[in-house]
């Protein structure tokens, strides 16, 4: 056991502390029972300060924290690409995305593609994002944590499972989306200032007598190759992030997906009062993403030069606040634990979600709210169950779990990104073309996996999105479905930004350009 009594004190007392609050922020009027506005998205109600924590939260959790820190230890500042493009690709999100879903009232992306294309599109592509969530994304955030929480309390991995995942139904079930969002601007708070604490700890023992700052520059000079943002073709992990292609390519790809029509993500923003709360929300969330490779990815290359005998990457972090004092300990790891209990919350709202709104309620047209809000509840707790049960056997002999999902992910977003950018912006494309496009990426990405393995994954979803983009459009001219019941609006969509967003775009561009320079 690595935590002293006051640590675990802390820690519990977290715990309890966060479950009240979040019973009490969704608590409802005297009179009303929730409804599924009130449970999915808030009652649409988020300020913007709670939708860019909640943002981060559900972003950061044991995939990021642990699993870029493993990434980190083995390849070093550049797996940061993933954070820094994706706060540009969130301002792209914001630009001209959320403004036709919030116009069209979108409670969950496969709802959007019933009301573009039809509900074929909507049935297959809820099919597929409740096995992603559960199968790879809930069951990850559940195993990394596990992990954590062995590694620094000696807690079996079995019992972390069961502790992380009775907190996060306790959490989360009863409030919603609210109880999440609500509370995420603690969790953030929290994640930062432990992170910050972790990585200080670890700069300040490399650093010595030369402080933080100096054991930065040490940590620069000893280990330079932790340093490129752009690995060059003679990297061993060129496959990984492959050169320049990290900007130009697949990598955007995984990030409009994630950031614009992943429903885990952007059912904050879609719970906003206005569009343009949800833009200052999305300006503020960029802000802290520039941030959070000093969080997550500096401790796992500050562990390369302190830890040589790692038995596992995914250790980095967990070895990392070893080195923190009593008291500051149980402060960061309930830190690690926030972040966890927030994205397994949101996770389990965006599965519970789909399943409700896009399949339970399309087959029991008149099923009332109640009942509704009653089956998201079972639904997000059944998820959590067997995740549980699952994410053992299915993570337990992985690595890097981090590159695990990106790889897994990878099969699948370059048609969903072709379904989405045809959907939104190209009226011509039609049903069957979205459909092709969805089963033409698995297709592919086996297929050129399979005969081209030694093309790094990032370039192949670059690939991949060309050529069911290419399909997608031939097919919508050859087989037009002229009578296709498009019912979305975009003609008065809210493009025009306020001089906040563009003011902070221009800011966050600018930091992330100079970054990149620096660290080419």
């Amino acid at each position: 056991m690595l935590l002293e009594t006051i640590d675990i004190t802390i820690v519990i007392s977290y715990a309890v502390m966060i479950i009240i609050i979040a019973q009490y922020v969704s608590r409802e009027k005297a009179g009303h029972d929730k409804n599924t506005k009130d449970y999915f998205l808030a009652g649409k109600s988020l300020p913007w300060w709670a939708i860019g924590a909640s943002l981060i939260a559900a972003n950061i959790s044991a995939e990021q924290i642990v699993g870029m820190s493993g990434s980190g230890y083995v390849i070093g500042l550049g797996i940061a690409s993933y954070e820094w493009t994706g706060a540009i690709t969130l301002l792209i999100v914001g630009k001209y995305f959320l403004p036709i879903f919030l116009q069209n009232q979108i409670y969950s992306m496969p709802q959007f593609l019933e009301k573009r294309y039809d509900g074929r599109v909507r049935f297959v592509m809820a099919i597929f994002w409740l096995g992603l969530y559960i199968f790879v994304n809930l069951t990850s955030i559940l195993w990394l944590g596990a992990l954590a929480i062995n590694t620094i309390t000696g807690i079996e991995i079995t019992s972390g499972l069961f502790i992380l995942g009775g907190l996060a139904i306790a959490y989360s079930l009863y409030g919603g989306l609210k109880a999440v969002a609500l509370t995420d601007i603690i969790q953030v708070a929290l994640l930062v200032f432990g992170g910050l604490m972790v990585s200080s700890v670890a700069l300040g023992q490399i650093g010595g007598d030369q402080g933080i700052w100096g054991g930065f520059i040490e940590l620069t000079e000893r280990l330079p190759e932790k340093f490129d943002m752009i690995l060059s073709s003679d990297s061993p992990y060129y496959k990984d992030l492959p050169g320049i292609s990290v900007l130009i390519g697949g990598m955007w790809m995984m990030n409009l997906s994630y950031w614009g029509f992943n429903q885990y993500v952007i059912q904050r923003a879609l719970a906003a009062k206005s569009i343009h709360e949800a833009r200052k929300g999305i300006v503020f969330a960029c802000f802290l993403k520039i941030l959070m490779p000093v969080i997550v990815v500096l401790p796992g290359i500050a562990a390369a030069l302190l830890v040589n005998d790692l038995k596992a990457p995914d250790q980095a972090y967990p070895e990392m606040m070893k080195l923190l004092p009593t008291g500051i300990k149980g402060l960061v790891f309930a830190a690690l634990i926030a972040a966890i209990l927030s994205s397994l919350g949101s996770m389990m709202n965006s599965i519970s979600t789909i399943f409700t709104m896009d399949i339970y309620k399309t087959m029991h047209k008149n099923v009332s709210e109640h009942k509704l809000v009653t089956i998201g509840r079972i639904t997000a707790a059944t998820a959590m169950v067997i995740a549980i049960i699952i994410a053992k056997p299915l993570l337990g002999n992985f690595g890097q779990a981090f590159q695990f999902i990106q790889e897994f992910t990878g099969f699948f977003t370059p048609g969903i990104v072709v379904i989405f950018l045809l959907g939104l912006f190209w009226k011509r494309a039609t049903a069957n073309s979205a459909l092709v496009a969805g089963i033409g990426s698995f297709v592919f990405s086996i297929l050129l996996r399979q005969y081209w393995p030694e093309l790094p994954f990032l370039d192949r979803v670059g690939v991949v999105f060309l050529l069911c983009g290419a399909l997608a459009i031939l097919l919508s001219y050859i087989m037009p479905h002229h009578d296709m019941d498009n019912t979305i609006i975009t003609e008065n969509a809210e493009y025009q930004v306020d001089q906040s967003f563009r003011i902070g775009s221009i800011c966050i561009t600018a930091i992330i350009a100079s970054l990149y320079i620096i660290w080419w």
